[in-house]
């Protein structure tokens, strides 16, 4: 219990809370939703306003540790050695555990294959980059420290080289172009990213591979690693990725399991030899056949 001071008065409820228990302000406004947050006795939502002598009473409980088990899942395994794992990962698939999901990820699936440990974060221990959930394509894994490190250092420097393939709504105006834009979240939705002033810089190439009557297929090449980077770009200037329901829309008559992008071509320096390393993987079968469709459709 604490009783507001007039220091303390004109503060938001979940504001004080935080600082008094030391916990973020989302798991304050948490569990001030459950009706776990009291002001004079009664559930105060996160917002309200203090007054000087008003009774807080609140119970903060922190959400149990999240700890990546292995799981017998299915991998496509494109090439493996002693330092690292290149996986052509399925849409739908998320790639590291989180609140909310928490097993059949791609680490849950590594951590299996492997039959050991991998390197860095406990969350995400061996990966070097990301993709989206319901994007598909290929991804590199540290096996080892030292690999974990070399690579990292070589995404930061864009010594990875990574090209995606998706279709699009629409056709550009230029066959060519580089979409350079901050990105960040949108701060009208939080589930969604956006290009906003102080987002984090974010370049991406693109080339239309080929013009259908109102869709066009495009090749990306990325030089920043943003959240829902390409999705966000292509959104932007008016050409959202096929079948996105973040920034686009969802058509029925295209059975994806995801957005129409796939990370098609993976290319790097081995990090213990040095061998130059390059491998393709072509887009699953509902990309093959929402291409078909687009191709023939007449708009």
């Amino acid at each position: 219990m604490h009783v507001v001071t007039a220091e303390q008065a004109g503060k938001r409820t979940d504001v004080l809370v935080a600082w008094l228990s030391g916990v973020s302000r989302t798991l304050v406004t948490q569990t001030a939703r459950r009706g776990e947050v009291l002001v004079n006795g009664s559930p105060a939502k996160p917002s309200r306003p203090l007054e000087t002598g008003d009774v807080l009473e609140f119970e903060i409980t922190q959400p149990p540790a999240l700890v990546a088990q292995p799981e017998p899942i299915p991998l496509d395994v494109v090439y493996e050695d002693d330092d690292l794992l290149v996986i052509n990962k399925d849409a739908g698939m998320v790639t590291h555990p989180a609140h909310g999901t928490t097993s059949g990820t791609l680490v849950n699936a590594l951590l299996a294959h492997v039959r050991a440990s991998l390197p860095g974060d406990l969350l995400r221990p061996g990966l070097v980059h990301r993709l989206d959930r319901d994007t598909s394509g290929l991804l590199v894994v540290a096996k080892r420290e030292e690999s974990l490190r070399a690579l990292g250092l070589a995404m930061k420097a864009r010594r990875i080289e990574r090209e995606y393939l998706g279709l699009v709504r629409g056709v550009p105006q230029h066959p060519l172009g580089t979409i350079e834009g901050p990105i960040g979240r949108d701060p009208r939705n939080r589930l969604r990213f956006a290009i906003v002033a102080d987002g984090k810089p974010a370049l991406t190439h693109y080339e239309v591979r080929e013009a259908f009557a109102a869709h066009s297929e495009l090749l990306f090449r990325l030089e920043t690693g943003r959240t829902h980077q390409i999705r966000v770009h292509m959104a932007g200037i008016g050409h959202p990725i096929l079948n996105d329901p973040l920034y686009g829309k969802i058509e029925s008559r295209f059975e994806l399991r995801g957005q129409a992008l796939h990370a098609w071509r993976l290319a790097f320096r081995h990090p213990r030899t040095n061998e130059a390393m390059s491998f393709e993987a072509p887009p699953p079968r509902d990309y093959v056949q929402a291409r078909l469709l687009v191709s023939t459709a007449h708009g």
